[in-house]
């Protein structure tokens, strides 16, 4: 659903580099938007297992402490101009 607004997925982070990445991002032109960690989908070993739904047991037990960051190109006047390019 937020892809289709613009949003893509960077990384997931915990503090004090979730802090960071999202003032990099602002700071690069972005817009930032944190979404909480889900608690599924749960599995049992991640061996074989690569093409199916990213596997979060690593956050197990502590997903709270960390957010998906999201990004999207600021729109409006606020928009850096891109002069390296």
């Amino acid at each position: 659903m937020l892809e289709s607004k613009g949003w893509r997925k960077q990384f997931v982070a915990s503090e004090p580099r979730l802090s960071e990445a999202v003032q990099i991002y602002e700071e690069a032109g972005f817009e930032v938007h944190l979404e909480p960690l889900p608690k599924e989908p749960r599995c049992e070993s991640c061996a074989g297992e690569e093409n199916k739904k990213e596997c979060r047991i690593c956050f197990e037990g502590s997903e709270d402490q960390y957010r998906i960051i999201l990004t999207r190109p600021k729109k409006g006047k606020d928009s850096p101009d891109d002069d390296l390019f």
